[in-house]
């Protein structure tokens, strides 16, 4: 079956039950056709936030401290419950938060869609709610109109189309009403169809409707943006999956314990039950959560005020830091959306022009010296600066153009040489706009230094050949066609120059004919969307950390190649792929393609979400970087979306997790580190502070299954892992990134968040740690401590104990030759942590809550000796891997 654009006029009226144009339907078949296919409407459904807030709950460490919330409530432990509910609610308050903060891009796409439609039903026009469109309506086009549904053109008059929104290309597309013989036309090249959401920039046109709500282009990505679920960061994933296996510990642990007591009648029932709570307690690292959350909330704000990025869901910082590959729109992301003369060939002379963007600053250069304007020069940069319809103006500083930038190229490379006061000797008569059947725009003027009337012409190299060799049958056009292509090869824009002198009449207006009696070539224009300064940089620091960056563009594969070479997109050779020979492959053949080419021209928002699709398949992290509606699908698809702050639509923002706030795609490679470090911190502060859990846990079942007193009771155990250990653990928010972080490779799927290593030493420093709490407590208890004195002085153990550990499992040198390198907020950290300590320790109000009591210097020269053996065996257990290291290398 033919798609609509490979209908011609007479077909598509045919397939839609329409005799005459201006005619349109009838309301009655209006009406009927509305009710059989529904509203030219997207559908939105969102779900409920109380829907949201209570699936925080659905987790198993949640589960736990609810239980224990419970235990402690009828125990009569009331303090305990709530600092254990608070836990709980806080937790899940951050990630109800952070889910909630995704603003809802179908409702964004939804806004996009026109709100009215001029049609003609019953013989007349009339505007109508575009919510009522059907297929087969007759829509009427001018400048100024959003597009309310999939058209067919069947009639324009110079209409140009604004499509960025689904092609993310910003040029204007002139349409056609003829049909299109190629049944695999990529969406970009379709000049004889209008899609809704886009915008009329210019003429006027009529089409019929093909498609209307979500079967239209834009209800298609809708669909898909539908389709794609929320996804668990990999931070994410490797956290519950700790949370899990540290709880499946606890609760058979616990229940072991419980058991036991319970036989063997160790303890009262009352006293057995506070116990077991007090090791649920314990064991649990509550504050895992929160401390994470922190981390990366500092991260957040880093980037923020650092970078100029907004972070919208605090996992995705992490995230950053494992990326494999980055996929990324072209125009506007790695070059400057910013069209620039570069190069000039005025009859045989070559010449170079600095400068790029849109504002007037460079030079004109022949040879590395400034050019001398001879007269065919200047009549070089009048053509360009003639021949055109847009405006160029400057604002707040800022150059801008209003129109073309194949126009304002021209404009600005006028204004470069000429000056920018600079007033023109030819005046403006008439001008013949550009059509994308002629491919070429022309301005008649008048000299008024000679009062001769000029026609200045600007256009596609081929037909000002063809014009040229009317008026010069010698006109070398071989020549010529080799500077085209070499031009062409490098992925420049090439642009044909030339005039015609009008002899022997006066003319009103200019026509195509008068053009095709001969010109005088002037000469050619390369021009480039230059490639971003910062992105080269920004690539090659990316390369070296082994993430691969792949472009994704609407241009041919030739010249988006040659930009890749320029950007250095990859270390080798630049590899491309067309989105129609995309489509012809297979799934396995994707991934494969994927992973091999780095530029994907030609591209439909389909492929960009099926090209992070493969690369996902093959186990890599994907990071996406868009601006445009059509990026949304691959945006909510890859692992981290990116959206562009000022130019992105609120459809890409919305969609992603990520905004770079000043559209600078080098900020990827700064905030890659950034995240890698964050990784880094967050899996220290786990290492860190699971073994310190693990410890309290420990001492309460090894004092239960010797039948002794339970030293540590629950509130106690609460101090230390909830102001003690979280205060400490915020100094691993401060660390630095380590030494050549972006000189290794992304880390893997595959990878844990704790390997062997880390797994052993948790279990000995857990072990260890629990052991010296205990022997100092026997040693403070045996040399005629009061329990109470003894208690204090065990807390303080483990809390200083977790102090020498931060210093060892900060780095992995030496932590004491590592001290310095630790920051002033950091020391402030450790500061507040042992200040807590002091008034702990010595505050009326807090001894009679904690059940402590003051201690003297020498007690806590005491509890530093005790405390100082952990980094001991720590720093010598990091010797003994150095060594071996050391020895392997």
């Amino acid at each position: 079956m033919k798609q609509a654009y490979q209908l011609t006029t007479d077909e598509i009226m045919q397939v839609n039950g329409l005799t005459e144009l201006t005619a349109g339907l009838s309301d009655h078949e209006a009406q009927q056709r509305l009710a059989k296919d529904g509203k030219n409407v997207l559908e939105v459904k969102p779900t409920p936030k109380w829907k949201i807030f209570l699936r925080q709950f659905n987790n198993i460490v949640i589960y736990i401290l609810l239980v224990a919330t419970l235990l402690t409530i009828l125990i009569g432990h009331y303090t305990d419950a709530i600092v254990i509910l608070a836990v709980v609610i806080l937790n899940s308050l951050i990630g109800y938060f952070q889910e909630t903060s995704a603003a809802n891009a179908l409702a964004k796409i939804q806004e996009m869609m026109a709100q009215h439609a001029t049609v003609y039903r019953d013989g007349q026009r009339q505007d109508i709610d575009a919510a009522n469109l059907v297929v087969g309506d007759v829509v009427f086009l001018e400048a100024g109109d959003n597009v309310p549904a999939d058209l067919r053109i069947v009639s324009a008059d110079n209409l140009r189309i604004e499509e960025s929104a689904l092609t993310g290309e910003t040029n204007s597309v002139i349409k056609t009403d003829e049909a299109l013989t190629d049944p695999d036309v990529p969406l970009a090249d379709r000049v004889n169809m209008a899609y809704s959401s886009t915008s009329v920039t210019s003429g006027s046109g009529i089409g019929i409707v093909v498609a209307t709500g979500e079967q239209t282009e834009i209800g298609k990505i809708s669909q898909e943006v539908a389709q794609i679920k929320p996804k668990k960061t990999r931070l994410t994933k490797e956290i519950d999956h700790v949370g899990k296996v540290v709880s499946y510990i606890t609760i058979i642990g616990s229940a072991i314990i419980f058991i036991v007591g319970f036989f063997l009648q160790i303890y009262s029932l009352p006293a057995l039950a506070l116990a077991v709570v007090a090791m649920l307690v314990g064991s649990i690292p509550e504050g895992l959560p929160a401390t994470t959350s922190v981390i990366l909330a500092f991260g957040v704000s880093k980037m923020a005020k650092r970078y100029q990025t907004i972070i919208k869901s605090m996992p995705a910082v992490e995230t950053l830091g494992s990326v494999d590959v980055i996929a990324t729109d072209k125009t506007g992301t790695l070059t400057k959306n910013e069209m620039t003369a570069i190069e000039l060939w005025s009859g045989d002379h070559h010449y170079t022009v600095t400068g790029t963007g849109y504002a007037p600053k460079g030079q004109l250069l022949a040879n590395g010296h400034p050019a001398e304007l001879t007269d065919q020069l200047k009549l070089l940069l009048e053509a360009g600066f003639q021949a055109n319809d847009t405006v160029l103006s400057e604002e707040d500083g800022k150059w801008t153009i209003n129109g073309e930038p194949t126009d304002g190229a021209f404009l600005t490379l006028y204004r470069k040489v000429m000056g920018v006061d600079y007033q023109s000797p030819f005046k403006p008569l008439d001008l013949l706009p550009f059509d994308s059947d002629y491919r070429y725009i022309a301005e008649l003027t008048k000299d008024q230094k000679n009062d001769q009337q000029v026609i200045f012409v600007k256009g596609s190299p081929d037909k000002l050949f063809e014009m040229a060799a009317k008026a010069d049958p010698h006109f070398n056009t071989a020549k010529w066609q080799n500077r085209v292509d070499e031009w062409s090869k490098q992925g420049k824009r090439v642009i044909a120059l030339g005039y015609q002198t009008v002899t022997g009449e006066n003319l009103m207006e200019v026509e195509h004919d008068h053009l095709y009696r001969g010109i005088h070539l002037l000469g050619l224009a390369a021009l480039q969307d230059a490639p971003r300064e910062e992105v080269i940089a920004a690539l090659k620091k990316m390369n070296q950390a082994g993430v691969a960056v792949k472009m994704i563009t609407g241009d041919d594969p030739q010249t988006a190649r040659a930009i890749g070479h320029q950007l250095g997109l990859a270390p080798g050779e630049i590899h491309a792929i067309t989105g129609a020979e995309w489509d012809r492959l297979s799934p396995d053949e994707q991934a494969e393609a994927a992973k091999f080419n780095q530029v994907f021209a030609r591209t439909t928002p389909q492929n960009k979400l099926e090209i992070v699709n493969a690369l996902q398949k093959d186990q890599l992290v994907t990071a996406m970087v868009g601006d445009g509606v059509n990026d949304a699908p691959a945006l909510k698809q890859a692992d981290i979306g990116v959206a562009m702050g000022i130019k992105g639509t609120d459809v890409a923002k919305d969609a992603a997790d990520m905004i770079l706030g000043d559209d600078n795609f080098a900020t990827m490679a700064a905030v890659i580190e950034e995240g890698r470090r964050i990784y880094d911190n967050i899996k220290k502060s786990i290492l860190f502070l699971l073994p310190t859990s693990f410890a309290e846990g420990l001492v309460v079942a090894f004092s239960i299954l010797t039948a002794q007193q339970v030293p540590l009771q629950p509130v106690q155990l609460l101090w230390i892992n909830l102001v003690a250990a979280i205060t400490i653990q915020f100094a691993f928010v401060f660390e630095k990134a380590a030494p050549g972080l972006m000189n290794r490779p992304p880390r893997p799927v595959s990878a844990r968040l704790m390997d062997r290593h880390d797994l052993i030493q948790m279990g000995y420093v857990s072990a260890l740690m629990a052991i010296f709490a205990l022997v100092s407590y026997d040693w403070f208890t045996g040399h005629g401590s009061s329990v109470v004195n003894a208690t204090t002085m065990m807390i303080n153990v483990i809390v200083i104990s977790k102090l020498f550990y931060f210093f060892s499992i900060r780095t992995d040198r030496y932590g004491i030759s590592q001290i310095k390198t630790i920051t002033g907020k950091a020391w402030l950290v450790i500061g507040i942590m042992l200040a807590f300590q002091l008034l702990l320790t010595y505050l009326p109000f807090m001894q009679a809550a904690f059940h402590v009591t003051g201690i003297s210097l020498t007690e806590w020269l005491a509890v530093v000796i005790f405390s100082c053996l952990i980094m001991l065996v720590a720093e010598f257990d990091k010797w003994l891997r150095l060594r071996k290291e050391a020895h392997n290398d």
